[in-house]
Formats: C-alpha cells, structure tokens, sequence
C-alpha cells in the first residue's frame, strides 16, 4: 500500500442532493488511512459559491479533490463541471463525477467537459460502499494530486 507523507489534511467537497448518499460518502472517507476533510454541499449553485469562497463559504480550504453528482436540482453537475474547468483558478482540481446515469451521452459528456472519472453509482448499499472505498483508495492513497 502506498502512504503519503501526512502534512496536512486532503481536503475533499462533494456536490450531492441526497443526503443517502452523502451519508454514505462520508462514512466512506472518515475511516481513510490518511487524513481528509470532506465538505458537503448540496447543489450546484452552492458548489459554485463554495470553490469561489463567496456568501457563506468565505474562507473555506481549496479541495484537492471534487465528488460531483450530475442530476442536481437548480445547476445540474454538467452545469458545474464547465464552470469548474472553465476557470483558471479551478480547472486544476479533479473532479469525479458519482452519479445514478449509465447513460453514453452522459459519460461522454462529462469527459468531453474534463471530467477525470465518470463512476456510476451502485443501487445496492454494499456496492456503494465498496465503490466509495475504490474512488478513496485511489485519489486519497494512489494518484498524487495538484498542489494549490
């Protein structure tokens, strides 16, 4: 297993409207062997507000990390992905798109906006699970990640 030097903290922000799922994310990630900091925020116009620090997400930590569920009420997650690789200061962050859709359209769409993983939720709570720990083994232990 690979171990990265704890300096500090990974910081990670999920985009999700079911408060299910994110419980589950975050159960996910709280037992991670290194340490990371998950945000929660609900829709896509709160995403938006809290990577640009503006209303109530003023000094808020920069992720390292973006968990992005595309069918979001208001600004759906395609929505959220242009803005985020559209802007200079954000196109750098990795996002993984976790969402219910195995539509083709839907994946190519989200790699053709940048996109760097495309995973599809599992219906059943084990899977869930189990694929939550796949995407946090991988970009919390495995891939090394753009400093700020």
């Amino acid at each position: 297993m690979i171990h990265r030097p704890a300096f500090r903290p990974i910081e990670v922000l999920l985009v999700e409207d079911s408060p299910s799922d994110a419980n589950l994310t975050i159960k996910g990630f709280s037992n991670a062997q290194i340490a990371n900091n998950l945000h929660w925020v609900e829709d896509g116009e709160s995403a938006i507000n809290y990577l640009r620090e503006q209303e109530e997400f003023t000094n808020v930590p920069r992720p390292d990390l973006i968990l992005l569920d595309l069918n979001l009420p208001g600004m759906d997650g395609r929505e959220v992905l242009t803005e985020i690789k559209s802007d200079p200061n954000l196109k750098s962050i990795p996002v993984v798109i976790i969402t219910t859709s195995t539509d083709e359209q839907d994946i190519l769409e989200s790699y053709n906006l940048s996109a760097n993983c495309y995973v599809t939720k599992p219906i059943d709570i084990y899977q869930f699970i189990q694929v939550v720990q796949l995407i946090k083994d991988f970009w919390l232990i495995a891939a090394t990640l753009p400093q700020k």
